[in-house]
């Protein structure tokens, strides 16, 4: 075991070049491997060190930067050099090393800015862990924006990836270092805050100069490259979320059988708020997924599931889960599970957990008045079943099953009625 905790520690060397050059008919993309200057925790020799690892300890890995060419392609000008975020980190930008970073921890920081970029008109905080959103809130300051993300989803966040869209002020550091996290990321920290965050040694503390001009990248595609086992490659073009204001969604309208069919309920002006705020966290969700959020931030995230209801079903389970948990952290200072041990070993009466069931219960974990958002249309209308007895009041979803018919009749048959409005755009990542 002391073995397995020593590799978890140690910087793995990589075989990398230092220059990796990809032609693209007549244009060369130039990417150059970033390292960092470091002083050595037992020599205290300063020494040039890239990634920790890769996704686990024994893959070397190397981060690069595009540095060179300007690549077109059908009429589309991919990012080109001098607009790097998390490949162009530098010495004075790492503020606090930790552990050294690992791919891992740069790849959950590079997924939070792309919900991020979405987020920038309000204080908004990303957590995610495994590459997928824990919990995404706005604030009236970065200090709410975090303690909402936080709360979303207290048990997911636990040593995972935090970015920030405001400087870090002190209330904000001194709420972060209350709890356990791998990284951070912000545009810049106040007086006092780095001084709050650097108590947490472990702690990986990051400046990124350009998410305070994060929105410039929403229209900038990038070239996306999957590497198949085979040692092929799949490219394709990066995506782009087409939904910035209500006036981009599209009314839940279909024919069928030559009759139409139609929402008979519109969505209130809150509710197409926070069908814009999910549709963005949906872009950084892996599908299948479906999200539930209200009052901008989520409630509950489920990802990569092979079928639309199940997925729904794992985010309802994962509502109430959370809701109890908070419910159990906030009353009596403990996780939920460890509620139930203590009270099956008789040290806790079992009424404090039948409080926290029925109050759950009761409230249907925060879900009613939540707007369900779907990375992908409904095949059945199983899933909108789901969630209406929820509680849910409003859905979004990219439209054009050949049952969409379906699953606007479930929004009309539902009491009240259910608003559903179609982005005309599908989000899945794999």
């Amino acid at each position: 075991m002391e073995d397995l905790k020593k590799m978890y520690r140690t910087i793995v060397g990589d075989h990398f070049p230092e220059e990796i050059k990809i032609t693209f008919g007549d244009t060369t993309l130039t990417y150059r491997k970033r390292t960092w200057k470091i002083k050595d925790e037992k020599t205290g020799e300063v020494v040039e060190r890239g990634l920790r690892y890769g996704e686990n300890p024994d893959q070397e890995a190397a981060l690069y930067e595009l540095v060179g060419g300007n690549l077109v392609l059908g009429g589309c000008e991919f990012i080109g050099p001098g607009e790097g975020l998390v490949s162009a980190i530098t010495e004075e930008d790492m503020l606090q090393f930790g552990k050294h970073p690992g791919k891992i921890n740069l790849t959950d920081v590079d997924n939070s800015l792309n919900i991020l970029k979405f987020l920038s008109r309000k204080p908004a905080c990303v957590i995610v862990k495994h590459n997928n959103p824990c919990g995404v809130a706005y604030g009236e300051n970065i200090e709410e924006a975090f303690v909402r993300a936080f709360r979303a989803d207290r048990i997911a966040a636990f040593g995972g990836a935090i970015a920030l869209n405001r400087p870090v002020d002190k209330a904000c550091a001194e709420a972060i270092n209350e709890h356990y996290f791998e990284v951070l990321a912000a545009p810049e920290y106040e007086e006092g805050a780095l001084e709050i965050l650097k108590k947490r040694k472990n702690l990986r503390i990051i400046r990124i100069r350009r998410i305070d001009e994060l929105e410039s990248y929403w229209q900038r595609r990038f070239v996306d490259f999957k590497s198949l086992i085979d040692g092929g490659l799949i490219i394709q073009q990066s995506q782009i979320n087409k939904i910035r204001s209500p006036e981009d969604l599209k009314p839940a309208v279909c024919v069928h059988e030559g009759r139409e069919y139609r929402c008979r309920r519109e969505p209130d002006s809150r509710e197409l708020e926070d069908m814009i705020f999910g549709w963005a966290v949906e872009m950084g969700v892996t599908s299948n997924s479906v999200l539930f959020v209200k009052e901008g931030a989520t409630v509950a995230i489920g990802t990569g599931e092979q079928d639309r209801v199940g997925v729904t079903e794992i985010a309802i389970f994962k509502a109430y889960t959370k809701y109890a948990d908070l419910l159990c952290y906030d009353r009596h200072g403990i996780p939920y599970k460890q509620l139930e041990l203590e009270i099956k070993k008789g040290q806790r009466p079992a009424s404090q957990k039948e409080e926290i069931d029925a109050e759950t219960k009761a409230a249907r974990a925060g879900l009613p008045g939540s707007v369900m958002v779907s990375d992908a249309f409904f095949p059945f209308r199983d899933a909108v079943d789901v969630a209406i007895a929820q509680g849910i009041t409003a859905i979004v979803q990219p439209g054009g099953s050949l049952r969409d018919w379906e699953s606007i009749e479930a929004c009309n048959e539902a009491d009240p009625p259910v608003a559903m409005m179609f982005t005309g755009q599908r989000a899945f990542k794999h």
